[in-house]
């Protein structure tokens, strides 16, 4: 019987099959008279094959049967796809981030290029480049602007109307008030005195305003009228609040020119473009988040070139008193908001309670979002023909630019509070 079994021949199944078995068989093929043994063993050591088979033998050599694997490459470029994998799943998160914040992100970056490498900053200006950032931020905003959005905000007029008097004729007010505070370099005071005086952002107020749940097109109304009619009413707050407080004289006459060529042509020719073409309005709405990138990038332009001429200047400034100064910046967007939210309650009483469009919370919301806070653009382009009539200019936008980044952030928080609780729930299951 166990010469019977000697004459047996195992083998393994082929290799490229994938079925495998763990224990050693006989070939069933083979006819049932076919007795040459074999002695090849392709799963056993040469030492067993000689062996005598056993009873015994066959339960140790049967764990000995080691199964055909195939071959270790696809698990090494299974580990290289998941390393790229996992490096992409680290690498998105920043680039989404990066997309998110680029406005901050350019800013930010602009003022440190300038200070780690002010000669580019210093020949960049030499060229006009840092004309070219006004100049190019309008006529984005002239390709952005929707006629249908400004039209969509008739029904809260009153509202608006109220809006575009807080931003252009009472907040102003508060210059005189900043302009008491005794901090050196005087160019910090001064330059959040005339940040004041601007009318109102000119992307974030919206944005932010559809992520509160507002009522956008209102918003949209308040800003573009807002900036349009600044053009005309911030030089003259600027004389009236700054220039007699710190004891200058404002060429009214030039800065107005000055605002008509880098803010109101721009902003026209964007608008015509948009409205005579309209695959550039198709071409622009769909990629709006692009148009607003570049032209983040233009108004980095602007703080780039200032801080890379004034760095000798900014190099002795004490830290604490750049850190009063931006401090004082957070408080005024706090004044801002305090005030425009004690003014719109007082409407709200007294045109009529419940029933006014002053309570009506998405009105409420843009009107407090973007009567409170202050563009930097137009900041820019007022700056840039005043030469120094009111000191260094990269010591005036420097605190600008912070207070400009400060009333983003601060808001961004305050939408959380002005958001319906059953939009904010739906979004965040969402």
């Amino acid at each position: 019987m166990w010469e019977t079994t000697r004459s047996l021949t195992l083998t393994l199944l082929p290799p490229t099959t994938t079925t495998f078995s763990y224990f050693c068989r006989p070939n069933l093929h083979f006819p049932p008279n076919y007795t040459k043994p074999s002695t090849t063993f392709r799963c056993l050591p040469s030492a067993v094959k000689a062996a005598n088979f056993g009873p015994t033998s066959w339960v140790a050599l049967r764990p000995k049967c080691s199964p055909v694997r195939a071959s270790g490459q696809p698990q090494q470029m299974g580990g290289t796809g998941s390393k790229g994998t996992n490096g992409l799943s680290l690498v998105q998160p920043i680039l989404r981030f990066a997309g998110n914040n680029l406005l901050p992100l350019a800013l930010v970056s602009a003022v440190g290029l300038g200070l780690a490498y002010p000669s580019l900053g210093c020949a960049a200006d030499k060229y006009n480049l840092s004309k070219l950032g006004p100049f190019g931020i309008f006529i984005i905003s002239g390709l952005m602007l929707r006629s249908e959005e400004i039209s969509a905000a008739v029904e809260a007029f009153p509202v608006g109307l109220f809006g575009i008097v807080s931003i252009l004729f009472l907040t102003p007010y508060f210059s005189r008030i900043i302009l008491h505070i005794q901090l050196q370099p005087q160019e910090f005071i001064t330059g959040l005195a005339m940040f004041n005086c601007m009318p109102t952002t000119l992307s974030s107020g919206v944005a932010l305003t559809q992520l509160a749940g507002g009522n956008s097109a209102l918003a949209l109304a308040m800003t573009v009228i807002s900036n349009m009619l600044g053009i005309f009413i911030v030089p003259l707050s600027l004389k009236k609040f700054v220039a007699d407080g710190v004891g200058m004289t404002l060429p009214t006459q030039q800065l107005f020119k000055s605002l008509v060529l880098t803010i109101l042509i721009p902003l026209l020719l964007g608008k015509v473009l948009r409205e005579s073409f309209k695959d550039v309005a198709n071409f622009v709405d769909r990629n709006r988040k692009l148009f607003s990138g570049i032209s983040a990038l233009f108004l980095s332009l602007v703080p780039w070139t200032q801080v890379s001429k004034s760095k000798s200047l900014l190099l002795t400034v004490k830290p604490t008193v750049f850190l009063v100064a931006i401090g004082l910046g957070t408080l005024l967007h706090l004044t801002l908001l305090i005030f425009n939210i004690i003014a719109v309650s007082a409407l709200s009483a007294i045109s009529g309670g419940r029933k006014s469009t002053f309570s009506r919370k998405e009105n409420a919301s843009a009107l407090i979002l973007v009567a409170s806070q202050k563009t930097l653009p137009v900041m820019v382009a007022v700056i840039q023909p005043l030469g120094n009539a009111f000191g260094e200019p990269g010591l005036l936008v420097l605190p600008c630019v912070a207070a400009h980044l400060n009333q983003i952030i601060l808001d961004s928080f305050l939408v959380n509070f002005l958001r319906p609780k059953d939009r904010y729930n739906d979004t965040k299951v969402a």
